[in-house]
């Protein structure tokens, strides 16, 4: 399985509008072939003070958004993005505005998870911790 992820630095004062486009988007990708899951992560930059242990907001670091796409190979994602329907999600860019600099996209492969088994049979962490022998 692997996990595309869409890194997008959006500009100041477009937040509502960036999201309001995923709140309305036309959901084609949930109907690709081998397509897993998708989610939309806001950025919240923290900082930590380390004499003191304490998180707070770090308004001088730029945060992306994050477009998480889960796939069942790298092949169903490969086709996706050749589809007509994937033309068709990416017709209506946004304005140039709504951004503070180029997306960047990284493609993982989950070798190890908590929730599921992965393609070599790891049996997910939690459950491996509670069958090994002590």
């Amino acid at each position: 399985m692997i996990v595309v992820t869409n890194r997008i630095p959006v500009a100041e004062g477009h937040e509502a509008d960036f999201e309001d486009r995923f709140k309305k988007r036309v959901h084609l990708v949930d109907k690709a072939p081998g397509f897993v899951r998708n989610e939309v992560h806001r950025p919240k930059p923290m900082k930590l003070d380390h004499a003191t242990g304490a998180w707070s907001p770090d308004p001088d670091t730029q945060g992306f958004y994050e477009v998480k796409t889960w796939w069942q190979s790298m092949d169903d994602f490969v086709a996706w993005t050749k589809s007509p329907a994937f033309a068709e999600a990416h017709k209506n860019r946004a304005p140039k505005e709504m951004f503070a600099g180029p997306n960047k996209l990284e493609i993982h492969e989950i070798f190890l998870s908590t929730d599921f088994e992965v393609e070599d049979g790891s049996k997910p962490a939690a459950e491996a911790e509670l069958s090994s022998p002590p």
